[in-house]
């Protein structure tokens, strides 16, 4: 099982939010391996200058591949109150018009805020702990869907 990992990682709370997510992702042993943007090597490359449209193509590229390639997406749903990271939302949106028909996606949403209702409709495994990243059977992924308030 490969897994693309989305999520923000603006802020300190955010940096810790996912570097937790990648440690659960590394301890999981139906994991395979994952793909987390944080830590792709495409964001150190010294030929491209961070913010500059050559420098963005090659991200949004090698995102999308990810994506294209993962068997799941994992998305941390946590940006400012009830807002979705707006490049989070997009991974998911585009993980779910791909055209893997069985392409499944993990939400997971440590802030008790509501969830976007586009979110709570596309995922596949709504939780509430990053933890439970590191034990949950992503080969077997049981249907949990969103049941909080929405907008």
């Amino acid at each position: 099982m490969r897994i693309y990992l989305a999520g923000p990682f603006f802020s300190d709370e955010q940096i810790d939010r996912i570097a937790r997510a990648e440690h659960a992702l590394t301890q999981n042993q139906t994991v395979d391996s994952f793909f987390s943007p944080r830590l792709s090597d495409e964001n150190s490359t010294p030929l491209l200058k961070e913010g500059t449209p050559e420098w963005a193509q090659m991200i949004f590229k090698k995102d999308v591949e990810e994506i294209d390639d993962a068997d799941l997406v994992v998305a941390v749903a946590a940006f400012v109150h009830a807002n979705v990271d707006s490049g989070t939302a997009f991974e998911v949106g585009y993980a779910y018009h791909s055209n893997k028909p069985d392409r499944k996606s993990v939400i997971v949403q440590e802030l008790d805020e509501p969830l976007n209702l586009m979110l709570g409709q596309a995922l596949t495994h709504y939780t509430t702990s990053v933890a439970d990243l590191a034990t949950l059977d992503f080969t077997n992924l049981p249907n949990q869907p969103y049941s909080g308030q929405t907008f």
